[in-house]
């Protein structure tokens, strides 16, 4: 349930279907919640006061109204036209005033921005761009809307996450154990089939490049598992607060860092 809507129609209309539940099981869920308390708080190191930020895959909001909570404006931006109302409705309810813009302008259109902004750092959370085909040229867009020196972080799912392989094999669900590792697989809700994307570091790096230069990756859901076991979560939240503070020791490590449900990464904008 970590996936953002992208650009492709089954994808797009996928997250529509979720938009309107997708606060109730991942948003609130006690796991969606350590996942994404990990990310803020780089967020705000990252990210000063004052900045205004491009986010792409916003979904419902969340990040946006944290952000603006904390100083920072945000020109947000999403495919699914649900996630989108969703986001608008919260923002009038939560935050009214807040500095904050939301687009339905999937990834692939974030061009169609220039040359009216410019801004100071983007991210995007929780494996929207997992959704992209064409990440080479999502990062030839994103450049072209950063200031030189400005900070890009990532969130994206790992290729090989120790929690899904050990979770599904005890449950003798190999298929699923096991899905990640080719790089790429078809994810479906309901009637509709999502191709997902699973780049290395290495890949990442490589298809950023010349524009960015990678600083930094951190682990975010090393020990921490993934939203489908929110379940079994919950009857163990003693433990959890225990995986979460094992997490804040291991996302950085070498290894670790690249094994949990997602990865974090830090480019930097290359001056022209």
């Amino acid at each position: 349930m970590t996936l953002a809507a992208t650009a492709p129609p089954q994808a797009a209309l996928a997250f529509d279907q979720m938009a309107k539940e997708y606060d109730e099981v991942f948003t609130r869920s006690m796991i969606g919640r350590a996942q994404r308390n990990a990310v803020w708080s780089v967020l705000l190191d990252v990210f000063p006061k004052g900045s205004h930020l491009l986010e792409v895959n916003c979904g419902t909001g969340e990040d946006a109204l944290f952000l603006a909570r904390n100083g920072i404006s945000v020109t947000a931006c999403d495919a699914s036209s649900q996630m989108i109302e969703v986001a608008s409705m919260r923002i009038r309810n939560e935050a009214p005033g807040a500095p904050v813009s939301f687009n339905h302008l999937s990834t692939e259109r974030i061009r169609e921005l220039r040359p009216t902004a410019e801004f100071n750092g983007a991210f995007s959370n929780f494996s929207g761009l997992n959704c992209v085909a064409d990440l080479e040229q999502t990062g030839a867009d994103l450049a072209s809307l950063l200031q030189p020196n400005a900070p890009l972080l990532l969130c994206l799912s790992t290729r090989f996450c120790a929690w899904e392989t050990v979770w599904y094999s005890l449950h003798g669900k190999f298929r699923k154990a096991f899905r990640r590792w080719p790089g790429h697989a078809t994810a479906r809700s309901g009637e509709y089939a999502i191709n997902v994307y699973y780049p290395t570091v290495r890949k990442l790096e490589s298809l950023f490049s010349p524009f960015f230069v990678l600083r930094s990756i951190s682990g975010v859901g090393v020990t921490v598992p993934p939203s489908y076991v929110e379940p079994w979560i919950r009857e163990h939240p003693r433990l959890l607060h225990t995986l979460r503070a094992i997490d804040e020791r291991l996302s950085l490590l070498p290894g670790f860092r690249i094994l949990g449900d997602h990865m974090l990464l830090l480019f930097d904008r290359v001056p022209v």
